[in-house]
Order: C-alpha cells, then structure tokens, then sequence
C-alpha cells in the first residue's frame, strides 16, 4: 500500500495495513500448559507452535475439539499469558504494561464463537458499537452518528437506523454475529481473529458471514486468522491452512496444497470426513483409538497411537519437511532417508524376506 493510500485509509475510519505477504502478526514457539489440580500435573494445551499470518491474507487453524486452536487464537489475542513462546507483532515483541495492551487491542480484535453469549443483553447496538470508540478515543462526537452507520453498513446491517436501537435478543443469530464484527472493527484493527465465528449459525447464513470476512480481506486488506473445525469452509475462505491436532501443528500450506495433496494422515482423516465432489479424492485413513489425553500426550508425533502408517521411530518428534513449494508436513512418512523409517519401509515391501 502506498503512502497516500495508508493516509486515505486511516482518514476514512479504516486501519493502514502493511503490504500484502508482511508478516503482521506470529508466534514462535509458543507454549499454554494449564495447571490442572494438584501433584503438579498441566493440561498441554498448545505445546512449542509457531504461526505467521501474513498480512492482507486468510490463515485457517483446523482441528478438531480439543486440539488447542482456540487456545492459541486467545494466545495471539494476549487474552491468555503464554507459558513461553514469543508473539511478534510486525516483527517486534509485544511490548508489556497496560499501555502496550491497549495499543495492541486496538490493532488486533477478536470475535467470539456464540454471539450471543458475547453481546451484552441489557445494551443495545448503538452502545456496542459506541464502547469501542471511545476506549480507544476514536469516537469524536461530531461525528459518531456517521462511525456508527459507517460500521453497520460494513457489516451489511442496512438502513443502519433500523439496528441501532436493537437489543441482542431483537437479531436474529447472523444480524447478532455481524454486530459482534461490527464491534471488532470499531477499533480499526489491522487483524481480526474469528473463533469458529459461524459454528453457532444456521447452515443457511454461514456463507453470509465466510463472505463477509472474505470481503474485509478483499476490499480493505483485513488479515485475518480464521479458527474452526470444518476443513470445507478453510478452503473456501482461507488462502493459508494450517491443521492442528493434539496441540501442536503437523501441516500447513496454502488451502488448496492442503486439500488435494493432504502429507499428513491426521489431514488425511480430516479430510476423509468432508467429501467434496471438487477436490480429488484423498486416500482412506481410518483413525484408529481415540484423541490422546493432554494431561499425558504420547511422545513424539502425537498422531502415531491412532496412525496405520505407525512405526517404532514415531515415538520421537518429526521434522517439518517441506513436501512442496510452501507446504510443510512434520511426519516421518517424509524422511525416507533416515535410518528407522528406511528400515520400516523395507519390512513393508511385499517381497520382503521374513525377519
């Protein structure tokens, strides 16, 4: 973005964004462990990640229930301190105290998986919409009437006159979750974290609201981290896909790398449970047990309890290999090189000798 161009988007109400493919916002081997009674023992939220989001772009965090991307989204949001790890914002440390977190919530704002949970029901729009300008000293009177309709039409509440005076309960579920981003983007932030923002929704209005962050990234070049656990709505939204599992991240690359040439078998699985007549069809996997605990995860590739392509060495942590131009795996499946796999490799040959 040229210089005039950041000047007419901050005159306009609108954050600056940095240019497209910057990183804006990362982590660098983050870590949660929750305290979980007495003896010492820790829940492994998210063990050792790290995550870039490019600026301007779509990055989806897939997985299923459980697996920690929630966590790591309150993470990059600092709603949670990190047990260590960096977070990084343009490259610089997130600087500590009370003033830094205010200037940092202005920049990232995050939205909530049930809207009306997150909505104060004794308030209507116009005060949702207001709070946030003010905190952030955004709200001039003269022309909070204009910021206010300005945001409703953003989030494609029109005429905005009619919302204003709404309460939570008066919306329907996608008017209330266009309000919740409404009320995100009142700080003019330059990233938005949506937390499963359409899971609560009728099937009927999720594409509404995917279409609409879509549009934020489109128009105003909103980088936005996506969270959910439908593999189908990642590659229809998002440019960069990374899939979680157990807390930790064992693929990642652009949506479409990821859906059709799936390295990892979790991919695989996931994948496996969400046809799509478009895409090619992966290979089967059948996922054998059930998720590991994070109380005690397994060593190594937490996957490998429930992998067929399980061998001895999977008990110790897997590169991340690069299967192809920007796509990552951390699976032993691609090192043949290494000794433990060649080996396992060969027993599995049909015209093997018998050990």
């Amino acid at each position: 973005m040229t210089t005039s161009a950041r000047q007419d988007a901050t005159d306009s109400g609108r954050p600056a964004v940095a240019p497209a493919g910057a990183s804006v916002l990362q982590v660098r081997g983050i870590t949660k462990h929750f305290p979980a009674g007495r003896g010492g023992a820790v829940v492994h939220a998210v063990d050792d990640v790290s995550l870039t989001l490019p600026g301007g772009s779509i990055t989806a965090i897939v997985g299923e229930s459980g697996c920690g991307k929630s966590t790591l989204a309150r993470l990059f949001a600092r709603l949670l301190k990190p047990t260590s790890g960096l977070l990084l914002l343009d490259g610089q440390p997130v600087p500590p105290g009370r003033s830094g977190r205010q200037r940092y919530a202005q920049q990232v704002q995050m939205v909530l998986q049930d809207p009306f949970a997150s909505l104060n029901p004794v308030h209507d729009v116009r005060y949702h919409l207001t709070r946030p300008l003010k905190v952030h000293g955004l709200g001039a009177s003269a022309t909070l009437e204009d910021s206010l309709a300005s945001l409703l039409r953003r989030v494609a509440l029109t005429p905005p006159g009619q919302f204003l005076r709404k309460y939570p309960h008066e919306l329907s579920g996608g008017q209330r979750q266009r309000v919740a981003i409404a009320r995100a983007l009142a700080a003019r932030p330059r990233v938005l974290l949506a937390d499963e923002p359409v899971s609560m929704l009728d099937v009927s209005i999720r594409l509404g609201i995917l279409n609409l962050l879509a549009d934020l990234r489109e128009t105003e070049g909103m980088t936005i981290l996506y969270i959910t656990h439908d593999i189908a709505s990642a590659r229809y939204l998002a440019d960069n896909v990374a899939v979680m599992y157990a807390g930790r991240i064992v693929e990642s690359a652009p949506a479409i790398s990821v859906t059709d040439q799936p390295g990892h078998p979790y991919t695989q699985l996931l994948l496996s449970a969400a046809p799509d007549p478009d895409r090619p069809e992966p290979a089967q996997i059948s996922g054998r047990g059930a998720v590991p605990s994070l109380l005690a995860p397994p060593a190594g590739c937490r996957f490998h309890p429930r992998c067929p392509h399980a061998m001895a060495v999977c008990s110790q942590l897997p590169p991340p290999v690069e299967v192809a131009p920007g796509h990552v795996s951390a699976c032993w499946l691609h090192s043949p090189d290494h000794p433990a796999v060649a080996a396992a490799a060969e027993e599995r040959r049909p015209d093997a000798p018998p050990a």
